[in-house]
């Protein structure tokens, strides 16, 4: 039978042992509950974005962890769910998040109207939306609301990048082809009102809206409307699945020769990968010219993502781990997990990311997040980018006029 000193000098060592673990710098995030974050994407329907997009997550993820995570030691966890690409699902899978997970905040949503149907529902339940993707206008001007920010520059901010780079040439006669829903509609939009601000005289002589994904089912029938208008320049909003099938019926049919065209999301490798070598020469697109950005803690991050990854990074693996350091400094400096508390620290914060100083804009909910603008073109039989620059968002954002008008 053990002895009653045998009994103190157990007590103590099992003390001494906790005291240990209470202050091991790997023990904290072992004891204390995780702060955990509801991640929702189209990682089914879209995945060619939103895969590359939760690796960069996770990337961010496994440093942040491996430094202590938040909160002076608490593990931070992402809950990745599918949206099932639809509103309603959408909003059913942000419920389960909520509710059953009890996520502190939700984050993620790639197409623009499952975007919005995340915002409203953020709205009701007063929980923080931070949208890392949809680029809707919407989401921050007139369906603002106080739950929801935007990370993406949005339409009308990489529309005016665009129109900035091409009003010199003062092409007067534009066409306009983008897919027929929120995201396409709001672009449009955007490139209406900016090519007349930037080209007073310009008009809008023929406008094509094919349904998402089905581009190629009307191929021909579209590309024809579009030349038998004769426009001198096309504003192209399709991406994905659409934008393949677009280059090469346009190419086949000499649809793009002696026009100037512009193009959202060109550029991203996401979209240009799969063009190859049917890459067209000088369209004037945004993307991501990432093998060719110099500065060192992008560097950092390429190298990171290449050797764990075994790939190259698109523009959805930079978003996704940037916007998990965002989430990691957001939290520290709120110094809780608290909606309220989050609230507080966000409006008007700075954060430092591999893409330059970031400030979550108080007014309207939107990152000055900027950009990269240049031309295309073929390297290899691959698409890349040339001459292009980044664009600060900061300096391509709505007025503050603007703001106040739309978010009544």
């Amino acid at each position: 039978m053990p002895t009653r000193r045998t009994i103190v000098a157990s007590i103590k060592t099992l003390l001494a042992a906790g005291a240990l673990l209470a202050t091991h710098p790997g023990s904290s995030m072992a004891q204390q509950p995780p702060v955990k974050v509801g991640e929702l994407n189209s990682y089914g329907n879209m995945a060619a974005f939103a895969v590359p997009y939760r690796n960069g997550l996770n990337l961010a993820l496994d440093e942040i962890n491996a430094k202590g995570g938040v909160l002076n030691g608490r593990k931070l966890e992402f809950v990745i769910r599918d949206n099932g690409a639809t509103p309603g699902d959408a909003v059913g899978v942000a419920e389960e998040l909520v509710t059953r997970e009890q996520v502190s905040m939700l984050v993620g949503t790639f197409l623009s109207n499952i975007g919005l149907a995340v915002s409203d529902f953020a709205n009701q339940k007063k929980i923080l939306f931070l949208a890392s993707e949809p680029l809707t206008d919407a989401i921050t001007m007139a369906s603002g609301n106080p739950f929801t920010y935007r990370v993406r520059p949005g339409t009308f901010m990489q529309t005016k990048m665009l129109v900035d780079a091409v009003k010199a040439k003062g092409v007067k006669k534009w066409a306009i082809i983008a897919p027929n829903y929120e995201y396409g509609q709001s672009a449009a939009a955007s490139f209406k009102r900016l090519i007349k601000e930037a080209t007073p005289d310009a008009q809008i002589v023929v406008e094509q809206y094919p349904a998402i994904g089905k581009f190629a089912a009307d191929a021909g029938a579209t590309i024809g409307a579009l030349e038998a208008a004769k426009p001198d320049g096309i504003f192209n909003v399709l991406f994905g699945g659409d934008l393949t099938p677009f280059v090469r019926e346009g190419n086949t049919r000499g649809l793009f020769k002696d026009r100037t065209v512009v193009s959202l999301l060109t550029g991203e490798p996401e979209y240009m990968l799969p063009l190859k070598d049917e890459t067209p020469e000088d369209w004037i697109i945004t993307g991501y010219p990432w093998e060719q950005i110099t500065d060192p803690a992008h560097k950092a991050f390429v190298d990171a993502y290449k050797a764990k990854f075994d790939d190259t990074p698109r523009l959805g693996s930079m978003l996704g781990y940037l916007v998990v350091y965002m989430v990691r400094d957001l939290i520290n400096k709120a110094g809780s997990s608290d909606t309220d508390k989050l609230l507080a620290a966000l409006n008007d914060m700075k954060f430092e990311t591999i893409a330059g100083p970031v400030i979550m804009r108080g007014i309207d909910h939107q990152s000055t997040l900027g950009g990269w603008v240049g031309l295309s073109t073929q390297k290899s039989g691959q698409g890349a980018m040339k001459d292009w620059k980044f664009i600060d968002g900061s300096s391509v954002m709505f007025s503050e006029s603007d703001v106040k008008a739309a978010r009544k």
